[in-house]
């Protein structure tokens, strides 16, 4: 495991990290595009803060991508099982390189970042994270990936997207919430946005991020 699985940037703790945060970009970015959000999420900064690249570049596309896009909500199966190896790969080098374990770590992201938050958040073959924040994603149908909701029921997983959002629509979030309530410890929310990160959740996130943190304690 080396954390030259994936390019990232780091952002330090304050002092000795009270856990960890993840942030995974959308298509077509970089690790650059949600590092500023690290500060206003953790602006304390209890937390070592986190943005890997998404290491595909598809024939014909510009930018970084976590897996090919078939059709929205189900990715290309061979391109998003190398990313979900290689990022579940990164993600316990980091846990290694930090101290800091998969329990105390928060794992969130946009678009296909949310996308792979939430695989990697409640794949089979991957450790319970802290909390799950996925903003105007979807949880994948793909060949080869399910989502493991036993005993997940003390799981924060936190849903936002936006009812004018035109890229992914927001019914397959609400198919999301579908599945997650009753299994995970779900705050769902919808707002009037298109294809962004809503400013007026950032407050709500941040409170949630925290309560998430000291509830894992």
């Amino acid at each position: 495991m080396a954390l030259d699985e994936l390019v990232h940037r780091t952002r330090p703790a304050a002092g000795d990290p009270e856990g960890a945060l993840v942030l995974m970009h959308g298509r077509g970015v970089d690790e650059n595009d949600l590092f500023g959000l690290l500060d206003i999420l953790d602006p304390d900064r209890r937390l070592a803060g986190f943005t890997p690249r998404a290491p595909l570049t598809p024939p014909g596309h510009t930018g970084n991508h976590w897996y090919v896009i078939q059709r929205v909500g189900y990715p290309d199966p061979a391109s998003f099982a190398e990313s979900y190896g290689r990022l579940g790969r990164w993600l316990d080098a980091v846990a290694e390189e930090t101290g800091v374990g998969a329990g105390r770590t928060v794992l969130g992201g946009f678009s296909q970042g949310a996308v792979m938050s939430q695989a990697t958040g409640l794949g089979v073959d991957r450790p319970h994270p802290a909390a799950i924040v996925a903003l105007s994603g979807f949880v994948p149908t793909v060949d080869g990936w399910q989502p493991d909701l036993e005993g997940r029921r003390d799981l924060p997983v936190y849903v936002s997207h936006g009812v004018a959002d035109q890229v992914i629509p927001v019914e397959l979030d609400r198919a999301a919430r579908d599945l997650l309530e009753g299994n995970v410890d779900l705050t769902y929310r919808e707002t009037p946005a298109g294809h962004w990160i809503d400013p007026r959740t950032l407050d709500e996130v941040r409170a949630w991020i925290e309560q998430a943190l000291d509830r894992a304690a």
